[in-house]
């Protein structure tokens, strides 16, 4: 099983989720309005937190993973989360995140996503990491905006949420853009001055 670390900011600690957050993530993910601007149920089940964390240790151990509690540095309380879905045959990972409603407003989340993407680049050598979000959210854009990401387009009516369709806004960020197939790239000129 892959060992998963601890990634420090300035304000918080992401670490590995553990069984003994399943009762926060319980409440702070029942809240309506977290619910209502990502993909997660409302009302939020019992025992549904326990499964979730258990898959994203299996999803880690076999590499198809990064997920991190986004944890206060001080007292060390969760407040959200942020995972990456990995396809490794691409090297790109899918981004996800949700910060506890008393937490918005705060950047927290803009903190924690910059760390898993840099994460996700030094570390897990991806070439690409792209999200999504409602559209009806952008505070959700603005974070990705604030990380370097950038706007690619909108599916329209992508999911549905509560019997609604939703459209969702594409973001992406690449480690270093790479020259697409068949563009010429001059060498360097040696030997001019100028």
């Amino acid at each position: 099983m892959e060992k998963q670390p601890i990634l420090a900011t300035g304000r918080l600690y992401l670490r590995p989720f553990d069984i003994a957050d399943a009762p926060e993530v319980q409440r702070l993910c029942g809240d309506y309005a977290v619910a209502a601007t990502t993909l997660l149920p409302y009302p939020y089940p019992d025992g549904l937190a326990e499964i979730w964390i258990a898959s994203l240790r299996d999803d880690i151990g076999h590499g198809d993973a990064a997920a991190f509690a986004v944890t206060l540095a001080p007292g060390g309380s969760l407040i959200g989360g942020v995972r990456l879905r990995i396809d490794a045959d691409h090297a790109r990972g899918e981004l996800g995140f949700w910060i506890a409603r008393r937490c918005w407003g705060r950047g927290y989340a803009t903190e924690a996503v910059r760390a898993v993407i840099e994460y996700g680049f030094s570390v897990l050598g991806l070439h690409r990491v792209h999200a999504m979000h409602f559209s009806r959210n952008p505070a959700s854009g603005r974070v990705m905006e604030k990380c370097g990401m950038l706007h690619e387009g909108c599916f329209r009516e992508h999911v549905r949420k509560w019997g609604v369709y939703e459209d969702v806004d594409i973001w992406g960020i690449l480690r270093e853009p790479a020259p697409r197939a068949g563009t010429y790239i001059p060498p360097p000129l040696r030997g001019i001055s100028l």
